[in-house]
């Protein structure tokens, strides 16, 4: 008898481990992710080091291995910090704030970011290079994208000073919020809509090294960060 009573106490401690490590990969899959931040392009927002919790589930989480998506709570929508893979890089995750949205013109002039003509107020937003600004090769990939097509003179897009470009349909513009530090739309292109993976929901640890960077120095937690909400 203590034999059974033995092997049923195993038998139902096996299948609470099982059904619990169920749960957490169906949650891990479809409703929320561990994310880290690994550099200072959204500094300001976000700080290299953050770890965020991801909702997967508002954009339509898709099943591994299934090619299937689930149905999005909402669309992305102007202002939102968002996850995604970036074109370039498809099989990495990128974070940044989502400033343009399908059909959009969008024009940067030194640094100021206009939206069909409007100048946005962007709180968020971090400049702190004073120095000149200097024609970036990469940014050659805007010119089909160009408004009223090829200029008069060719086309010289740098970091601050771009545009004005017709976002197509069903693709987004992202920038990071330390505007002069961050690799983003403005060099690699367009983030294609089924590429958007989560929004970034609150940061659940932080920490940086002590001392330089890649020795195996003791971290220090920033616990003032710890519990805030991604904005």
């Amino acid at each position: 008898m203590a034999r059974r009573s033995s092997s049923r106490f195993l038998f139902e401690a096996a299948r609470s481990v099982l059904l619990t490590l169920m749960v957490f990969l169906v949650l891990r899959t479809v409703v929320v992710e561990a994310f880290k931040i690994p550099t200072s392009s959204m500094e300001g927002t976000l700080l290299a080091g953050d770890f965020l919790l991801v909702n997967k589930a508002v954009y339509g989480a898709e099943i591994p291995g299934l090619g299937v998506s689930f149905p999005a709570l909402v669309e992305p929508s102007l202002g939102e910090v968002i996850v995604f893979h970036p074109p370039h890089e498809p099989e990495k995750h990128y974070v940044k704030r989502l400033v343009g949205m399908p059909g959009d013109t969008l024009e940067m002039k030194a640094k100021r970011l206009i939206r069909n003509g409007v100048e946005l107020d962007e709180p968020y937003a971090r400049h702190i290079d004073r120095s000149g600004d200097a024609v970036h090769p990469g940014m050659a990939w805007q010119r089909p994208f160009l408004k009223g097509g090829q200029r008069p003179g060719g086309y010289r897009p740098s970091r601050d000073n771009w545009g004005p470009l017709i976002v197509p349909p069903e693709r987004y513009f992202v920038l990071g919020d330390n505007r002069d530090n961050s690799e983003d739309s403005r060099y690699w292109g367009f983030v294609e809509r089924e590429s958007i993976k989560g929004r970034p929901w609150i940061v659940y640890y932080s920490s940086e090294l002590i001392g330089s960077v890649g020795l195996p120095l003791p971290r220090e937690v920033r616990w003032s960060r710890i519990g805030g909400r991604v904005q």
